[in-house]
């Protein structure tokens, strides 16, 4: 064996190790050499920091399904129009296949938009500081606040009887 193969056959790189094969054969197998190194492995997955956050659920499960259905109605596009140049029989029903498709496949694809609207109005708005819907709750929260402690003949909304049902249990 040559002084390469050692080098990259024998479990380390060694320094002694010549040519530039070595290097290029360690590096593709997660070692590194260096003066006074030994032999070290890379992680073999890295964790990267996500981009985007992940779509809420149902609006994932719409988007897979719609894709799935466009990708059907795409084919099915397909082996109608080469059907069609074929002159078979089989192009006709194939053909009102593909638009009976196109009109699932629209629908498919406005379900996904419906449901992250639905998604984005059910659990508020999307988490940004000049998002004017969410100071516009705050200052009512705190208006509230202010007009609920100072105002002097304010009726609370759950008042404690004094002698119903709950005043048995000590809750009233």
């Amino acid at each position: 064996m040559s002084t390469t193969d050692d080098a990259v056959w024998g479990g380390a790189v060694r320094d002694d190790a010549v040519g530039d094969d070595a290097v290029a054969d360690a590096s593709a197998y997660g070692r590194h050499s260096g003066a006074g190194t030994t032999a070290t492995r890379r992680s073999l997955w890295v964790e990267e920091p996500a981009r985007r956050y992940r779509m809420p659920d149902p609006v994932r499960a719409s988007a897979v399904r719609a894709v799935l259905i466009v990708a059907l109605t795409l084919m099915q596009a397909t082996v109608s129009f080469f059907l069609t140049l074929t002159g078979s029989w089989l192009a006709l029903p194939m053909v009102l296949g593909a638009i009976a498709g196109t009109v699932v496949a629209t629908w498919a694809v406005l379900d996904v938009l419906i449901t992250r609207q639905m998604w984005n109005q059910r659990h508020g708005v999307v988490s940004q500081p000049s998002s004017t819907a969410r100071g516009g709750r705050r200052e009512a929260r705190r208006a509230g606040r202010e007009a609920g402690s100072g105002a002097p003949g304010r009726v609370p909304r759950i008042r404690p009887a004094e002698g119903g049902r709950l005043a048995a249990h000590g809750r009233g």
